[in-house]
């Protein structure tokens, strides 16, 4: 996981094959069983990282902004989902198992945005538009 900021530059330059970025607008926090990566997308200035978008980063190119803030991620995962299957197609097959001691510290945090997970990642895609194509102009 990127922690220090030239972590974060060589995680990102090896993500988009770009040698010319530094990945100051993401901030790295967590890494899935498939090697993709969470990360706060640091596009609201003079927001707190809390209220910034979580986004995934694929280890094959999948992106998706998850998540319109830390309190939806919070949700998000409470109800069973991580970033890769919020980012991507479900599979046919996949069920989502809620879990409920994340659901307490979700209801700890936000309690005011308590809702499924398929609204969270409806809300941030309807934010958020455009992420994928932003990421794949950054690619080489």
């Amino acid at each position: 996981m990127a922690g220090t900021s030239a972590e974060a530059t060589d995680w990102f330059q090896a993500w988009t094959g770009n040698s010319e970025l530094d990945g100051g607008d993401f901030r790295v926090f967590g890494q899935d069983g498939t090697d993709g990566y969470a990360a706060f997308w640091l596009i609201r200035p003079s927001q707190p990282l809390a209220e910034q978008p979580v986004v995934f980063l694929g280890p094959e190119g999948e992106t998706g902004v998850v998540a319109r803030d830390l309190g939806d991620f919070l949700w998000l995962l409470a109800d069973g989902f991580g970033p890769w299957e919020a980012a991507t197609s479900y599979e046919p097959d996949w069920k989502a198992h809620p879990n409920p001691e994340l659901a307490a510290i979700a209801e700890g945090f936000a309690p005011h945005q308590c809702r499924s997970a398929a609204a969270v990642i409806e809300l941030a895609a309807q934010e958020f538009p455009d992420f994928d194509d932003t990421i794949m102009n950054l690619c080489r």
